[in-house]
């Protein structure tokens, strides 16, 4: 096994498969500027990779992503890049998630190709309590998971178990041992061809591109516009001073 680690995602490679470990536990893996950047250079890198079967983003802490940062926010633009790269990278993408999951960090889960979390996770998209919409990570999202339930948690913001998040689309599945669910996964990779493996995950994500293709623009402003709301403002004050946000009854 080979390591390299920058300041913000460790890499390290064994039998073809490259793992990228989100590593600032102590902003709870949020997607700052700096994270995403680092994030989509490492996964660029993949791409170029001849010798990368596979792909595993995995994390640090107790937590794989608690969303964007809200001291040091990537630009919309730059996380839809981000998605974009997951979806369209030419080796499968594989989510190990051994801790919570919140708002935007359940746009990098979606944006896998496979996804497994522990039985512990948990999982919330917060947005509308800090007065924005889950805008950009809509994306792989809508065409991915259960409408139904999407409007739900969407809506009220509710956390949910590793359970319901196989049952809705967001996880592949979910056990006491990640690592033994992704075992038998990663197995099948290995046995796979290079180029039959990016013909196949270009049948499976075409749909998810045809909507980057029709709604990124659109959605990324409004994520934009959202962030610099009075409304935004408010609410991600609040939660920074660990308070309700004026709106809440």
């Amino acid at each position: 096994m080979t390591t390299d680690t920058t300041a913000l995602v460790t890499r390290a490679r064994a039998r073809g498969v490259q793992t990228l470990t989100l590593d600032a536990p102590a902003t709870r893996n949020a997607l700052s500027a700096a994270l995403v950047a680092e994030l989509d250079a490492a996964l660029a890198d993949c791409a170029a990779d001849p010798g990368v079967r596979a792909v595993v983003l995995t994390h640090t802490g107790t937590t794989f992503s608690a969303g964007a940062d809200l001291r040091d926010p990537p630009a919309p633009e730059a996380l839809t890049g981000l998605l974009r790269r997951i979806v369209e990278l030419p080796r499968p993408v594989l989510a190990r998630v051994t801790g919570h999951v919140r708002a935007g960090g359940l746009g990098l889960l979606t944006a896998c190709d496979i996804a497994a979390g522990a039985h512990t996770s948990t999982f919330a998209f917060t947005e509308v309590r800090i007065g924005v919409a889950p805008a950009v990570i809509s994306l792989p999202l809508l065409p991915r998971a259960d409408p139904r339930a999407l409007a739900r948690y969407y809506l009220t913001g509710e956390r949910f178990d590793a359970a319901e998040a196989a049952r809705i689309g967001l996880l592949t599945a979910a056990g006491d041992d990640v690592d033994a669910v992704l075992d038998p996964m990663l197995d099948g990779l290995r046995r796979s061809a290079p180029e039959a493996l990016a013909a196949t995950k270009r049948l499976l994500t075409a749909k998810v591109l045809e909507t980057f293709d029709r709604e990124a623009d659109g959605l990324t402003a409004l994520s934009a516009r959202l962030f610099a709301s009075a409304q935004a403002r408010e609410g991600m004050t609040a939660f920074l001073e660990r308070r309700d946000a004026a709106w809440v009854l």
